[in-house]
């Protein structure tokens, strides 16, 4: 199974960190945030896609045509389009199945080896602070059907994360415009929820590193995510 990683955006939230690293190649314990990632993918994922920008070359430079016993194959995102954008440029190298997961997050191998058992899935986190995240909505069948902007949902919510299963009738769908001439990715799978049951996943647990704090928090915890 293929895995789709958006690399492309420079971080600015890590501020002069990724001045000259792009920040998925940021240090874990000596090591990037990507290997990490990689390291922990479940052995069905034979092929990790890299999508680029800000400094990429240094990602294809550390990861080369195989890492990890992964094929990896990239893609140069050259206009930061959202996360919708980015993956309709990895349209022409999918197979039928695949997941897409956020680049600069850490995931747990069994939550991704839980949400791949699914046709169309996606995986949130129980919260009780929802004006960070956007929130899944979801119907008494544990299925997608909205979701909820920032701000907008108060008490315990379930953020989406990032991490999702898709099939090449994604591209059937029309990108979602998010501002920004930014286009969505999640907003688009509400689109496709309306014809197709989209899983929601509930993450056993899941860590963002978006800020220095976050990076150094990291540098504790990252056993858990191998």
């Amino acid at each position: 199974m293929q895995i789709v990683i958006p690399t492309a955006g420079r971080g600015t939230r890590m501020k002069n960190l990724t001045d000259t690293v792009p920040k998925n190649m940021l240090l874990i314990k000596g090591k990037p945030i990507l290997a990490w990632k990689l390291e922990a993918l479940p052995a069905e994922v034979d092929e990790v896609i890299f999508i680029m920008g800000y400094l990429g070359q240094q990602i294809k430079d550390y990861f080369g045509e195989f890492y990890a016993g992964k094929k990896i194959s990239y893609v140069v995102q050259e206009k930061l389009n959202g996360s919708g954008g980015a993956l309709h440029l990895a349209k022409d190298l999918l197979d039928e199945n695949f997941l897409v997961m956020n680049g600069d997050d850490l995931y747990l191998k069994r939550d991704i080896e839980n949400i791949s058992k699914y046709n169309l899935a996606m995986l949130g986190l129980e919260i009780n602070a929802s004006d960070k995240f956007g929130v899944i909505g979801f119907d008494e069948n544990g299925n997608l059907e909205k979701i909820i902007e920032k701000g907008k949902v108060a008490g315990f919510a379930l953020a989406n994360v990032g991490l999702y299963k898709l099939n090449k009738k994604f591209f059937d769908y029309p990108l979602v415009p998010i501002g920004n001439e930014e286009f969505g990715l999640p907003q688009t799978l509400v689109l496709m929820a309306q014809d197709f049951p989209v899983h929601v996943e509930k993450a056993t647990d899941w860590f963002a590193i978006g800020d220095p704090e976050q990076l150094e928090k990291a540098q504790e915890i990252i056993e858990k995510f191998i």
